[in-house]
């Protein structure tokens, strides 16, 4: 057995200091992370310290996510790979491009409107059709239910909001809860039905409760109807795709057709509230 000297003792105290930050930074981090995707999986309303630390849980993911927003650079990995991730990067970053350029172009059209422009952060691939997460909260002004849309409709609106960060429930979701009253166009006049769920298979918003003896046409317009006071009126959801009459005869069902792509959403605008 060696002998340690004073030199020696002091060094291995400075390891072993060193070490416990890391772990308990590691813990930190772990337990930060849990409390986060805990809180994007639940809807009941969440605490000021689950708030604390999902806008904490924020930061920390963005700094730790920087580092591997670039592409590798090791002198051993192959060109041709290399090439392709470069190829996807640039496609991916087109599309960011276009749609903040979209985004841009709304504001200009929104002009009742106070408006918040926002960036998606995180989404739970367990819950993808359900909620996205996005950069902006209580000190921009946002509050919980302020409607989510973009340049190609409807998005959703707010279901949790925190100092950083607001939780968006898509109109996608699967959830008894998520109804929006909605308006058809149809040739002899309007009529209102209910937004009830999404077909992810042939990516097609359903549209309940129409009433069989309305004359419903492919191709009508839909539109949130204003009803209820949840959403504004006129907000463009898509086109009717496909009329499913129930075994009873007495309502329809419709498969509307979105320009937006729910599968593709960096950028969000939120409608806080109408100009006086």
């Amino acid at each position: 057995m060696g002998i340690l000297n004073e030199k020696g003792i002091v060094v291995m105290y400075k390891k072993n200091k060193k070490t416990k930050k890391i772990i308990i930074t590691l813990i930190i981090i772990v337990c930060s992370f849990f409390i986060l995707f805990y809180s994007l999986t639940s809807n009941r309303k969440l605490t000021a310290i689950e708030s604390f630390f999902k806008d904490t849980s924020m930061i920390i993911m963005k700094v730790v996510m920087l580092p591997f927003t670039s592409l590798n650079t090791e002198k051993d990995s192959d060109l041709t790979e290399s090439y392709i991730i470069q190829k996807n990067l640039n496609v991916h970053l087109e599309e960011e491009i276009e749609q903040l350029r979209d985004t841009l172009d709304l504001n200009q059209t929104l002009t009742g409107y106070d408006i918040v422009n926002a960036t998606v952060i995180t989404r739970n691939r367990s819950y993808w059709y359900q909620t996205l997460t996005i950069d902006k909260g209580k000190k921009d002004g946002l509050k919980k239910n302020m409607v989510a849309i973009t340049k190609n409709g409807l998005v959703g609106k707010l279901q949790k909001v925190t100092n950083n960060s607001s939780e968006i429930k898509l109109i996608t979701a699967n959830d008894v809860n998520n109804k929006v009253s909605v308006s058809i166009a149809t040739t002899t006049g309007e009529t209102t039905a209910i937004l009830s769920g999404y077909d992810k298979d042939n990516n097609l918003v359903l549209i309940s409760g129409v009433d069989s003896r309305v004359n419903i046409s492919k191709g009508d317009v839909v539109t949130t109807s204003g009803l209820g006071g949840m959403f504004p009126r006129g907000i463009y959801i898509g086109e009717v795709e496909t009329i499913t009459n129930d075994k009873y005869g007495l309502s329809k069902t419709l498969g509307v057709k979105t320009t937006q792509d729910f599968n593709n959403i960096h950028y969000v605008t939120v409608l806080k509230e109408e100009k006086k």
